[in-house]
């Protein structure tokens, strides 16, 4: 059974994960360059590393984005 971490995951996946909207996540990846986008003919993904996902999740708390 292969258990690796995979090293970056989807827009999507973060979003999921953070608990914030795709469209918060792509505004916040936008406006500070976190994360990277692979393009293949026209379908354009962006993805994040662990790293830069606790990155947005501290800038969303400070920007008051996280609701409970």
């Amino acid at each position: 059974m292969d258990n690796q971490i995979p090293k970056y995951v989807t827009q999507s996946r973060a979003a999921y994960l953070l608990g914030l909207s795709v469209a918060e996540i792509s505004r916040i990846s936008r406006e500070t360059g976190i994360g990277h986008v692979e393009r293949a003919g026209h379908i354009e993904e962006r993805f994040f590393t662990y790293e830069e996902l606790q990155r947005i999740c501290v800038l969303a708390t400070q920007e008051g984005v996280v609701t409970h």
